[in-house]
C-alpha cells in the first residue's frame, strides 16, 4: 500500500501556535479545497523530564516537567514532508519537538475499490 497524503502532528508551547501555523500556511500546507490555514488545534498536557546535555525551553534539567501546550494537527503530501518538518523545526522552540507523520488512507481510494 502506497501513501500519499500524511496527518503531521505537532506539540507545541501556546504562543508559537499561529508561528507554526503561519509558517506551514506561507508553504502551502493547511490547504483543503478552496480553504486555507486549516489545522485542528487542541490543549494537552506534556509531560517530560530534560536530561543531561538538554537544553530546556521549559522545565528544568533532572526535573520533571508538566506543561499545557497545543497539538497542532494538519494535513500534507508525501512530497512536501521534508519541508513540513523543517518549517515546523525552524520556528519551534523546543531543541527537539515531537513531529509526529501518520500516513491517512484516502477515502476516495477506498471507495472507488468497492465498486471495482
Amino acid at each position: 500500500m502506497v501513501f500519499e497524503k500524511f496527518k503531521i502532528e505537532v506539540y507545541i508551547p501556546y504562543n508559537f501556535t499561529d508561528k507554526v501555523r503561519e509558517a506551514l500556511n506561507d508553504i502551502g500546507i493547511g490547504k483543503v479545497g478552496n480553504y486555507d490555514n486549516c489545522i485542528c488545534v487542541s490543549e494537552v498536557k506534556g509531560v517530560f523530564r530534560p536530561l543531561k546535555g538538554s537544553n530546556p525551553y521549559l522545565g528544568f534539567e533532572n526535573a520533571l516537567c508538566e506543561v499545557l501546550e497545543n497539538k497542532i494537527e494538519t494535513i500534507c503530501i508525501k512530497n512536501d514532508l521534508k519541508k513540513v518538518i523543517k518549517a515546523i523545526r525552524d520556528v519551534h522552540p523546543y531543541d527537539e519537538p515531537l513531529i509526529n507523520v501518520i500516513p491517512i488512507l484516502d477515502v476516495d481510494d477506498l471507495i472507488s475499490e468497492d465498486k471495482v
